[in-house]
């Protein structure tokens, strides 16, 4: 059998272009040691082609065809092959490029869906899990029944002009006047309406331009019940105008 050598330096610089995606190309290095079959193993990592499948054709700087490497033993620097060239790979293991607009979509009613036993709805169903699990849904409903009951109970203990302690989970207690006390387009439940002694609020006492009570810019805010403490809280002087 006849040997191939390599007589040219030990590296070539090609641009790999593909039937499967016409307008895009890389360039790589590539030893020229390796056999055309080794050579088309990394064409695959590069294509997405086969190498059982895939034909080679390369191309010179002038886009004329210089040679077709077909034997898999054959060493890739004993082809005419120079920096610069390009590798054109045809390969129908590629899928080619498709314009998906074009594509006709598959469409299925929701009755005809509710009907598949091999959709996620039928498995979620059939385990009833998530929105298919009535018990645990008419237990969370329940609890959440419960919550708000609990919820306006403690509401209706608090009265517009209290004062109180505003006590929210990782935020220093405040002590604030209550301004407004009962439901908000904002969120759901009760909520109760402050007016702190200082500028520690996020409002004026409105919320998305909608008004719930009055007091300057700063001062205002909407705390849940359960935050709220209601006692004979004293305002403190903060006299700025103080010598120390």
């Amino acid at each position: 059998m006849a040997e191939y050598t390599v007589i040219t330096s030990d590296f070539v610089n090609l641009t790999i272009s593909n039937s499967g995606q016409q307008s895009c190309s890389v360039e790589r290095r590539f030893q020229k040691g390796i056999t055309i079959d080794d050579f088309k193993g990394k064409l695959e990592l590069l294509t997405g082609g086969n190498r059982a499948t895939m034909k080679l054709e390369v191309y010179d700087k002038n886009n004329q065809s210089v040679c077709s490497p077909d034997n898999g033993s054959r060493l890739l620097g004993s082809y005419p092959i120079d920096d610069g060239m390009r590798v054109h790979v045809t390969d129908t293991f590629i899928r080619p490029e498709e314009d998906l607009s074009k594509v006709e979509k598959f469409e299925i009613s929701e009755e005809e869906y509710s009907k598949r036993p091999d959709t996620v709805k039928a498995f979620l169903a059939k385990n009833k899990l998530g929105k298919y699990n009535e018990e645990e849904l008419k237990k969370r409903e329940e609890e959440k029944k419960l919550e708000e009951v609990a919820e306006e109970a403690l509401a209706l203990t608090i009265n517009v002009g209290n004062r109180c302690e505003v006590s929210v989970p990782s935020f220093p207690k405040r002590r604030a006047t209550v301004m407004y006390v009962g439901k908000t387009d904002f969120k759901e439940g009760w909520w109760v309406g402050v007016k702190y002694d200082e500028p520690l609020g996020k409002n004026d006492g409105s919320v998305s331009g909608k008004r719930y009570f009055e007091c300057p810019p700063k001062y205002g805010g909407f705390v849940k019940p359960a935050y709220i403490k209601i006692g004979d809280f004293p305002e403190e002087d903060y006299n700025l105008n103080e010598e120390l």
